[in-house]
């Protein structure tokens, strides 16, 4: 298993879906906001935890198709449908690979590129705490919709269209636990919720991912 993670990092920075694309993703987001939305301090430190949170959700879209297709296209993930290691395990180490490459980058940035949104001084350690807690489930849910559209060519929109419904709640507690801990008001309830939701994917989603792949490769 840990040779699978390890082969999994190797191959996701390989292939350009690593801590470069996303974090430039990332970036390009931040940065265009202000010249949307026009440069007063105010408007920006109010929507900044909003931002940041979908920037970072988007950025983790973008390698999500290459989860399972390389393994697919060389004839790999018949294998590993058929080693004795259990495919639920599989699943799981492709989502935390996913992750370290992923969101574990982007949440270590995102204090950063919080400065050029005038993120307010209170939220940085609460915004660090919720992609922390948040991001891991968006691996998660995103290596369960690259199962679901393994084999499928050009899949990327659909894997897009199913995936980010799916993405809503975390979004949601995660950008209203950091707009509450830049207000100073209380947000354990928002932190809860998230990290619910990311114990339950961890939970749930290894082993509805491992049959959406035995399915499609009958």
């Amino acid at each position: 298993m840990i040779a699978l993670f390890l082969r999994d990092l190797a191959l996701a920075i390989r292939a350009g879906g690593g801590f470069g694309l996303g974090l430039a993703f990332f970036l390009i987001v931040v940065v265009l906001v202000p010249f949307g939305v026009g440069p007063e301090r105010g408007i920006l430190a109010a929507i900044a935890p909003g931002i940041l949170w979908v920037g970072a959700l988007l950025a983790c879209l973008l390698s999500l198709d290459r989860i399972f297709a390389l393994d697919f296209e060389d004839g790999s993930l018949d294998l590993l449908a058929t080693a004795p290691i259990p495919l639920e395990g599989v699943v799981a180490m492709k989502a935390a690979a996913h992750w370290v490459t992923t969101g574990l980058p982007l949440t270590l940035a995102a204090p950063v590129l919080g400065l050029l949104l005038h993120l307010e001084p209170a939220a940085y350690g609460w915004l660090v705490l919720s992609l922390a807690l948040g991001t891991p489930a968006l691996s998660m849910i995103g290596t369960f919709g690259a199962a679901l559209t393994v084999g499928l060519r050009r899949g990327g929109l659909l894997l897009s269209l199913l995936v980010l419904p799916l993405y809503v709640p975390t979004l949601i507690f995660g950008a209203e636990a950091v707009a509450r801990g830049a207000a100073g008001q209380a947000n354990a309830t928002p932190l809860l919720m998230l990290a619910g939701i990311t114990l339950a994917t961890l939970a749930l989603l290894p082993f509805a991912a491992a049959a959406a792949i035995r399915i499609n490769l009958r």
